[in-house]
């Protein structure tokens, strides 16, 4: 889940309401779904919220979502735009990066808060909506060191030949444009962001920091993304900026250029962005994006419309609502709505561009939803003949994870989705591997971020990620989880087949195997099973301290120390001993 560093007082300047405490504001924010994680060193709130609400990844976001609740802002709002005076020509640009968007920005007051605020907003969309720069970069540019080109075709980027003058007019306004095309490797240079020395972008990739950091997004290029202003190469696209149009407190117009391989996706984050710098009292220009066959005029700041019916949104709240109730609880959510007649009485429900999560109707209800209260909803019993109960396999469940609990384990619960990185390379297999674990993962289609990409295909993976990331805290970790886990099976109905299973790790100065095996077999004592552990070998363990979990005579699981590989690609410095078996074995 995404996580940003909020200042409370600039989140009470900007929602207007001083008066608010700490402790009010994290209540308020836990209505609308945002968890309070703990402060940073500097008193600023980590605030934890839902992966598909990109738009509350800055605190200008934040403090709108605030504002809506209070009830101070209601409905969709749209920034005013003005007329385009400037262009993004598109030139024989690499075919793996082809599209670009952008804006221009004035009159944005960026002292030190709102530069920070800034920076973190364009890293976390790009961690997030960007997939860590693949399918988006924002490049965020001082306007006032750019110089407009000449019309299309005026130059031959390939080459690094110029043939170009200025067409300002006489009022220094008209026809500025600039150019996105591709350069080879040892082209062009410029001077990039945190450096002093010209680079051509090969020398970046190999020899800067940054560069060498994202070099691999580049891997499959010939040549490589850059955009030229009259004066020469000032961004190279998704790496660095150059340091010649640099942001700083100083700036008061920016340029915002996005490059990527989705137009839609680079448009939304654009478009959040904008959202952030009219929150600051910036006003938005139009940019024109000029493609070989098509025109474009940004940001996209169109509305998008989904219908609901009314009976729907009672349905799922469980509620009455009268028509009118549910235009305000709509308004209050920052949509709008306008009722229809007629036998299935429906709204039309207008979508403001930054709600890049809003896809479907039940989504407009859960906003209607949180705008009226979950905590206000009334329990009661379903309309139906009988009581429901849990079913066998959540009390094996329940059972099991007691068990583990007084085994002195601590229970954990994580998500199911995460990426083939963390779910194989970094464990050493493959899904081809014949493993625990290695599996053809279901896939994503159009994931949110390269973080969760698949689901996960065993549980082990999540909890050494829980061990890097609690390396601060002081051991014995011994951390258990009975989960979710899937791969695909063409011989199910849905093609996927899914399981539950009993994960755990004991991170330790001495953690071994038979440590891992005591707390094993005593689990299987507690629900009478027969326990065999025959050696075996696993890629993510050490050979030769490694068995396979046998359960009443079938093969059901794996057991072992892992791998010093995967303790050390995941920064924990102690021994670590696990175990991984299939819930049902235990019936």
């Amino acid at each position: 889940m995404p996580v940003v560093d909020i200042d409370p007082d600039e989140l009470r300047t900007l929602t207007g309401h001083s008066e608010k405490s700490d402790d009010e504001l994290k209540d308020d924010l836990f209505g609308l779904g945002i968890e309070f994680e703990g402060e940073t060193e500097d008193g600023e709130f980590k605030l934890e919220f839902e992966a598909d609400r990109l738009d509350r990844l800055s605190v200008e976001g934040i403090a709108r979502s605030l504002r809506y609740h209070y009830g101070d802002t209601r409905g969709v709002y749209v920034p005013d735009t003005n007329a385009a005076e400037w262009t993004i020509n598109v030139e024989d640009v690499p075919d793996d990066r082809p599209y670009v968007t952008g804006a221009v920005i004035r009159g944005v007051d960026l002292d030190e808060d709102a530069l920070d605020s800034l920076i973190q907003l364009q890293e976390k969309l790009h961690a997030t909506m960007g997939r860590k720069r693949a399918k988006g970069a924002i490049g965020i540019h001082d306007l006032a060191m750019l110089k407009g080109q000449v019309a299309r075709g005026a130059t031959d980027r390939a080459s690094g030949e110029t043939a170009s003058e200025s067409v300002n007019g006489e009022d220094g306004n008209a026809d500025r444009s600039i150019t996105y095309t591709g350069i080879e490797p040892d082209g062009d240079t410029f001077v990039p962001l945190d450096d002093d020395a010209e680079r051509t972008p090969g020398e970046v990739l190999s020899e800067h920091p940054t560069g060498e950091q994202y070099a691999d997004l580049l891997d499959e290029y010939e040549r490589y993304p850059a955009i030229y202003d009259d004066i020469g190469l000032f961004s190279f696209p998704p790496v660095i900026n150059g340091r010649r149009t640099e942001v700083s407190t100083d700036s008061r117009e920016l340029f915002v250029e996005l490059t990527g391989t989705d137009q839609w996706t680079i448009d939304r984050m654009c478009a959040i962005i904008c959202y952030a710098l009219d929150a600051r009292g910036a006003t938005v220009e139009d940019v024109n994006v000029a493609y070989d066959d098509a025109e474009l005029v940004r940001p996209d700041f169109e509305v998008q419309t989904k219908r609901v019916a009314h009976d729907r949104v009672e349905t799922l709240l469980g509620i009455d609502l009268e028509p009118d109730d549910v235009v305000d609880l709509a308004e209050r959510a920052g949509l709008d709505a306008e009722p229809e007649g007629g036998d299935h009485f429906t709204y039309e429900v207008e979508v403001p561009p930054y709600r890049v999560d809003v896809l479907h109707p039940v989504d407009v209800v859960d906003d209607i939803g949180r705008a009226y209260g979950f905590n206000e909803l009334v329990p009661r019993y379903p309309d139906v003949s009988t009581v429901g109960g849990r079913t066998e396999t959540s009390r094996l469940e329940a059972a099991a994870r007691e068990t583990l609990v007084g085994l002195g384990f601590e229970d954990l619960l994580n998500f199911n989705m995460t990426s083939e990185a963390d779910n194989f390379d970094r464990m050493r297999i493959s899904p081809a591997d014949d493993a625990v674990g290695a599996a053809d993962p279901a896939t994503i289609s159009e994931p949110y971020s390269e973080d969760f990409t698949i689901l996960r295909t065993w549980a082990l993976p999540s909890l050494v990620s829980v061990l890097e990331n609690n390396t601060h805290r002081s051991y014995p970790q011994d951390l258990a989880e009975i989960g979710f886990a899937a791969h695909v099976d063409g011989s199910t109905e849905t093609g996927v087949a899914e399981r539950r299973t009993v994960a755990a790790v004991l991170a330790r100065h001495d953690a071994s195997y038979e440590d891992a095996k005591a707390r094993l077999a005593a689990l299987c004592e507690e629900f009478h099973v027969d326990l065999e552990t025959p050696a075996t070998e696993h890629p993510s363990f050490i050979d030769g301290r490694a068995a396979s979990v046998v359960i009443d005579g079938e093969a059901v699981g794996v057991i072992g120390e892992l791998h010093p590989a995967v303790i050390v690609d995941h920064d924990v410095e102690v021994p670590v001993a696990g175990f991984e078996f299939e819930l049902d074995a235990l019936r």
